[in-house]
């Protein structure tokens, strides 16, 4: 969206060129404001609580849990009630190419509704991570087509493509190199846009929950076909080595039914590794023997085989193993800094491709998975609970408050923001000294890392707004009457349209490289990820209003979390 539009005043002639706030071709889909007095169809939220806002009925199946911290959910293919408006996908990404190549591309395809006559007339285009405007041709249904940043490249690397099989790039150029624009690898969103209008924010990421074999491990992330592009339990690794383009419908591997429940680190200044355990569950119907499935630490490269005497995880049952040279050989010694851990099934001392993955956050307490609201997240614990239902997530003081992520376009005063609110006693100062090294609180999600000055008092707030309106903060504090008390700072990137995740970080520790650069770690404050098909949320997508916090008693995931209302930046 055009963050710069509210300065502008009379007609669509004077906000010089700015076609998508004033295209006719600029229509949302017809979307109810209130699904149960506007539509006679019911309304089913998905077990995170989403409900696609043009669906008659969303159910779903949820697996094991973003980066940082993620909730999980899955659901059979969207309905659409609209069935005038086409509905674009991401079906497949090949964001860490094996052997060192630098190959990337995008699949895309029509999810719902008609065929496009002309991909450039509907202003079908990327955005986010890449950008690339469609040229003016047609997509089917049916059809399945290509964007990457080296057509030469992905034909020599795939030479017996479909027929018909369209690729289409390079994308385009990334403003700060000057050389076509490269999707990271610890992860990004990728957005496809139909007239302006954000159709889908498909993520992607290297960590876990993320499947390890799409980390330039020779595999694709392939998306299930249901649930919220923006949440990895909708991913899968590919079955089929280097993926398969232009092919719908494609195999994932299977998830394990043993999951990384809870972790707890060492004490580094404990006398002995009393401290360290790893837990965990089975969600299956039948008990499994992880006695020589490997774990392996990201950060050190290593992996551990488990043995011992108990190796059984029971039906619906945990078992908790001890960070010990019994369990794991040379013992388990797991940094307080954080971590990424995978486990991996394994048979006759092979492994299987089945996963589970934990990313513990920074700190010394333990790390694991939860209940939100019907659906599954990770992050630091409130309170261990080894061998037993995990608690609540740890949260605060700094929790994001307010999220209004789709502006309305039809009016031209309408300004994403996000904001942030201090829930301690004390005022928090977003940059740390670590070892006398100071290092800014940063928000993942959108691209903002705070600079020492940054303070959120006690029992106040912050907001964010998009950068291109630095330059007026008086304006702005105007438009929403903002105290002059509550400060306000600018951040680089973008809230998605149709979700993502939210975290907000605080440094906690680093470690200097080889190369004389740091290494930093954060804790987790808060964390959300928000979707646009929440229930009876509409409202908050692009109808002028917000998603307002009312559970501070944990991180920020489920909708029950939230309540929609008009947008009350800084109050």
């Amino acid at each position: 969206m055009n963050t710069k539009k509210w300065l502008a005043v009379g007609t669509c002639a004077s906000m010089l060129g700015m076609f998508s706030a004033c295209s006719d071709e600029k229509k949302n889909p017809v979307i109810p404001d209130d699904p149960e007095s506007s539509s006679s169809a019911e309304v089913v939220p998905n077990s995170s609580g989403e409900v696609n806002p043009n669906s008659s009925s969303v159910t779903t199946a949820s697996s094991s849990s973003v980066t940082n911290l993620m909730s999980s959910s899955s659901n059979p293919e969207d309905t659409i009630l609209d069935s005038n408006a086409t509905y674009m996908g991401v079906s497949e990404i090949m964001y860490n190419a094996p052997g060192g190549s630098v190959l990337e591309w995008v699949e895309v395809y029509i999810k719902n509704g008609p065929d496009l006559t002309n991909m450039q007339l509907s202003n079908v285009r990327l955005d986010g991570a890449v950008s690339f405007a469609f040229p003016a041709e047609s997509l089917k249904k049916d059809e399945y087509v290509i964007v990457t940043n080296d057509v030469a490249l992905f034909k020599q690397t795939y030479p017996s493509l479909p027929a018909g099989c369209r690729v289409f790039g390079p994308w385009g150029k990334d403003p700060k190199t000057n050389a076509v624009a490269k999707l990271v690898n610890e992860g990004d969103v990728v957005d496809v846009k139909v007239r302006g209008e954000g159709d889908v924010s498909a993520a992607f990421s290297s960590n876990p929950p993320w499947p390890s074999l799409a980390d330039g491990k020779g595999r694709t992330l392939v998306y299930k076909g249901s649930g919220n592009e923006a949440d990895p339990t909708s991913w899968g690794a590919s079955a089929v080595e280097n993926g398969n383009p232009c092919v719908g419908g494609d195999k994932v591997i299977d998830g394990s039914t043993v999951r990384l429940n809870e972790i707890k680190p060492y004490d580094i200044n404990a006398t002995e590794n009393k401290d360290g355990w790893i837990e965990l569950y089975n969600i299956g119907s039948a008990p499994v023997d992880v006695a020589g499935w490997e774990l392996e630490s990201k950060l050190k490269g290593k992996k551990w085989t488990i043995g011992g005497a108990n190796t059984v995880v029971p039906a619906n049952g945990y078992l908790l193993l001890e960070a010990s040279a019994t369990v794991f050989g040379e013992g388990l010694f797991l940094s307080d800094n954080g971590d990424d851990i995978y486990l991996y099934e394994a048979a006759a001392g092979v492994r299987t491709g089945k996963e589970s993955s934990l990313l513990i956050s920074a700190g010394k307490q333990s790390s694991g998975v939860v209940e939100v609201a019907g659906s599954v997240a990770q992050g630091a614990m409130a309170t261990e609970t080894p061998g037993a239902a995990n608690s609540a997530l740890k949260a605060g003081p700094i929790f994001i408050s307010e999220i209004h992520y789709h502006e309305n376009e039809q009016d031209l005063k309408d300004l994403e923001f996000l904001e942030l609110v201090n829930k301690g006693a004390t005022d928090v100062a977003l940059v740390e000294s670590v070892n006398n090294t100071p290092q800014g609180w940063k928000i993942e999600g959108i691209n903002m890392e705070f600079v020492s000055g940054d303070v959120i008092p006690a029992g106040g707030k912050m907001v964010l707004f998009d950068d291109s309106l630095k330059a007026y903060e008086a304006q702005l504090r105007d438009r929403y009457s903002i105290d002059a008390a509550v400060p306000i700072r600018f951040y680089a990137g973008k809230l998605s349209n149709r979700g993502e995740t939210v975290a907000v970080k605080k440094p906690y520790s680093y470690v200097t490289k080889s190369d004389g650069t740091k290494q930093w770690y954060y804790e987790l404050s808060d964390a959300t990820l928000y979707s646009d098909r929440w229930p009876n949320m509409y409202a908050a997508d692009g109808k002028g209003m917000s998603l307002n916090r009312k559970d501070f008693t944990t991180m920020g995931y489920g909708y029950t979390a939230w309540e929609v209302k008009a947008p009350t930046p800084g109050k």
